[in-house]
């Protein structure tokens, strides 16, 4: 969240940060309350120091024989205290307001970040993968027709299992799942991150520390009956693993990498935009979280974009790096660089000249304080020095199932079958081309394929 005295001293910021932002938010409004807190604040210390001296004073008075000045200074004990009270009890309600107010404001976007409307305004940074493409069939099989075909991705049997949203990997599907997973964490492993297997249902405070509650709500899976959520993405864990801890300069940077399965109420277009496993309900990622001191945090950004593009890189599949604007941003983020594979197999209108889509299997973003704040997140500079917020970033390194999609529709070929790209081969067992699977049960009779 921000900092109340940051709102307060930088309004005109706030106000442009959260128009560039598209955020329906009053700013005068919480100045007023705030303005109101304050100067209750300020009556109730007035109030305690005098009742505070009129208590001593009864004692005096009374010492002196001054019995009824002493019973006239109790009475105003005893009205100040009623005073008080009053005052305090105001004081906590705005307080309280304030602070949820505070939690549905979106962070103030860095200098750097283009002011835009919405995704179409992002920048393009670059594209990595291009020059050097792969020979491609003619035309080539989408990853749900060819998950079908290859009997490695079964949709309609996971809606049988789970609803819409849900898939079997099968066979080789699943093995190459297995194998993404392994092979992220063995090269975020070599960057020097450290390994956490986290719980997978997180409670509302963590998920408000991160910034998904409240306003993310409808998006997530609620465990009914518990105050559990079933985790959105493994940085809601991993980032509050240390809530109102302090942390030393010592341990920072701080880097942990988590495999988690994640799970979201997923909404969007109908049609090919969402068929297959691009956008369901639950699928896994390797996350990213670093924890640094407030000065490094803008080149940490620049380093963690690096490691999560390692993956792609290593894999072999072209990709693009985007600076999102402001009204792209996400909730918590103060900068945002989004990773977008090349997945060739459906031709959209926003995608690159070559055909195909655009699929975002990374965001890495810089949160500076404000999740910090939320979750009591701070380290100590020096042991003898006052507390201090650090600030938090995170990546997805990478989107296994995204990843997945974007391997089956480049790596295919002429025949149907796909190339296991080499550096998966030794986490397969040195399998080189998937070529699926025959069909199971009586529906597969009909298809000729079994006597």
């Amino acid at each position: 969240m921000l900092d109340r005295k940051y709102i307060r001293e930088h309004p005109d910021k706030v106000r442009a940060a959260l128009e560039n932002r598209g955020a329906d938010v009053d700013v005068d409004e919480f100045l007023a309350l705030d303005e109101e807190w304050r100067k209750l604040k300020a009556q109730g210390d007035d109030l305690r120091h005098e009742r505070n001296e009129v208590s001593r004073s009864i004692g005096d008075l009374k010492q002196e024989g001054k019995e009824e000045e002493a019973q006239e200074a109790i009475e105003r004990s005893s009205a100040l205290k009623a005073e008080l009270e009053e005052v305090e009890e105001r004081a906590d309600e705005l307080d309280s307001e304030l602070e949820e107010r505070s939690l549905e404001i979106p962070n103030v976007p860095h200098e750097s970040v283009p002011v835009g409307e919405d995704e179409d305004d992002n920048e393009e940074v670059r594209r990595e993968g291009f020059d050097s493409l792969r020979d491609l069939p003619t035309e080539i099989v989408p990853h749900y027709d060819l998950g079908e075909d290859l009997e490695i991705i079964d949709e309609a049997r996971g809606a049988k299992v789970s609803g819409s949203g849900f898939y079997f990997l099968k066979g080789d599907g699943a093995r190459l799942e297995h194998a993404l997973i392994q092979f992220m964490l063995d090269v975020h492993r070599e960057q020097e991150y450290v390994d956490v297997f986290p719980p997978v249902p997180v409670d509302s405070e963590a998920m408000t520390g991160t910034g998904q509650l409240p306003k993310f709500a409808e998006d997530a899976y609620k465990i009914e009956d518990d105050d559990l959520w079933l985790c959105p993405t493994a940085e809601v864990p991993v980032t509050n693993m240390y809530a109102d801890d302090i942390l030393l300069r010592g341990d920072l940077p701080l880097k942990h990498q988590a495999y988690t399965p994640n799970f979201r109420r997923e909404a969007g277009e109908h049609g090919v935009a969402t068929r297959g496993i691009v956008r369901v309900h639950q699928f896994n990622k390797v996350e990213l979280v670093n924890f640094v001191e407030p000065e490094e945090s803008y080149d940490r950004l620049e380093g963690l974009l690096a490691e999560a593009e390692e993956v792609l890189q290593k894999l072999g599949l072209p990709y693009r790096i985007l600076n999102l604007c402001t009204g792209d941003l996400t909730f918590s983020s103060a900068k945002t660089y989004d990773i977008e594979v090349w997945a060739p197999g459906d031709d959209m209108e926003d995608g690159p000249e070559e055909g195909g889509r655009w699929l975002e299997v990374s965001s890495a973003s810089n949160f500076e304080d404000f999740q910090a704040r939320r979750a009591g997140l701070r380290y100590r500079p020096e042991r003898h020095e006052s507390t201090e917020y650090l600030h938090t970033l995170n990546a997805s390194g990478t989107a296994i199932g995204r990843v997945m999609v974007a391997i089956l529709e480049y790596y295919q070929n002429d025949d149907g079958t796909v190339t296991v790209p080499k550096i998966l081969r030794p986490y397969m067992g040195g399998q080189e081309v998937i070529e699926g699977h025959e069909p199971v049960g009586e529906s597969a009779l009909g298809s000729g394929d079994k006597e």
